[in-house]
């Protein structure tokens, strides 16, 4: 007996995005027991780091609009996380546009000296055009948006490894740059996002983990073939994670009664809004395809199609979805929840040791085969 082409040996790695926006993780006027404010983060953040949690991703927004009527800055929240942990990485997201990199640089590899290297970054590229014009940044178009990422990442990479750095870029320029201190080991970690041609090239040429929007084993599966493809003529090695949106309940009928739920109390109007302004980011493609090209209303409600990963259900269910989701390449999965105190404590205590025994059973059997 062997394992499917992509089961890797390595648990596979959770990560919970962290709710320092409001209005929560769904575009829905459902009671969500959740906050955006400090106190309840750091409390947070000692429950996922308790329950197994190996990252937190702090969301970055300028702008309100979709539910989102307040926003912490994401490095900031970041630090004041990792105070209270000593564990959980933080994986802090940044915008090229209104970040450069110079100051990102500065800002990661200081957190990064006074917690040990607990600190990543995950680059997005932008679909919020309003966003942009609300603060004065140019607006680029969609695969110009990938190539000043991508030259962002390659600029963070050489003040990070290099003394007397040079580059040129069309939208970054180095001339002898010598940043210190820089970050500790390990150095921070690369994400990103996107779905597009664009994106998986990015990610396939520089980035550490590329992040894809909620979506089955087998359109994972495809995803994960083209970029590992691309990744190996490069020479690159990247990792791959996906968002989903869990309902753990004690039977299947009482999860999909919760979805339904927050279906049935959808912001019609700012989910409408919200799918507007994200399918034409994807659309700006020259494939004409990105995240959300082709999600419904129902997948909008969540804001990266985390109902389409379908972990909604049982704990043995949810689990064994999640092998199911490794089978298929993911090396992480990235969680929104309802109330997400609760449920990720719920998570830690009653799904994490069934994902782990499946795991231990699966590689049992590879050995004795």
């Amino acid at each position: 007996m062997t394992l499917p082409n992509h089961f890797a040996p390595e648990p596979i790695r959770f990560a919970y995005w962290v709710p320092n926006v409001s209005g929560g993780l769904v575009i829905s006027k459902i009671e969500q027991r959740t906050s955006w404010d400090a106190d309840y983060n750091r409390k947070l953040a000692q429950i996922a780091e308790a329950a197994g949690f190996d990252y937190a991703l702090t969301q970055i927004r300028f702008t309100a609009g979709y539910g989102a009527e307040f926003q912490h800055e994401s490095v900031a929240f970041s630090h004041a996380l990792l105070a209270v942990t000593t564990k959980l990485k933080v994986i802090a997201a940044l915008l090229p546009g209104p970040w450069n990199p110079t100051i990102a640089a500065k800002q990661i590899a200081t957190i990064s000296q006074l917690t040990n290297g607990r600190i990543a970054i995950n680059v997005v590229s932008g679909w919020f055009s309003g966003e942009f014009r609300a603060i004065g940044e140019p607006w680029l178009d969609h695969d110009e948006r990938y190539r000043r990422s991508e030259e962002f990442i390659r600029s963070l990479r050489g003040i990070w490894t290099q003394d007397d750095f040079t580059f040129r870029g069309d939208f970054y320029r180095y001339t002898n740059y010598t940043l210190k201190p820089k970050p500790a080991d390990p150095q921070p970690e690369i994400f990103q996002g996107g779905s597009s041609r664009a994106a998986r090239d990015m990610a396939a040429r520089v980035s550490d983990w590329y992040f894809t929007n909620g979506n089955t084993p087998e359109g994972i599966r495809a995803q994960v073939d083209d970029i590992q493809a691309k990744a190996s003529a490069n020479g690159h090695s990247v990792k791959v994670g996906v968002n989903a949106f869990v309902i753990a309940r004690d039977t299947e009928e009482e999860a999909r009664a919760v979805l339904q739920e927050i279906l049935d109390n959808a912001d019609p109007d700012a989910v409408k809004a919200f799918g507007h302004e994200v399918k034409n980011a994807g659309k700006a493609s020259p494939e004409g395809e990105g995240n959300w090209a082709k999600s419904s209303f129902e997948d909008l409600v969540q804001y990266n199609d985390g109902f389409k990963t379908n972990l909604i259900g049982t704990p043995d269910q949810i689990a064994e979805r999640i092998v199911a989701l490794k089978d298929a390449g993911v090396d992480l999965a990235l969680l929104a929840f309802l109330h997400f105190q609760e449920d990720v404590a719920y998570f830690g205590a009653h799904i994490i040791p069934k994902v782990r025994a499946l795991e231990a059973a699966r590689e049992r059997r590879a050995e004795a085969a």
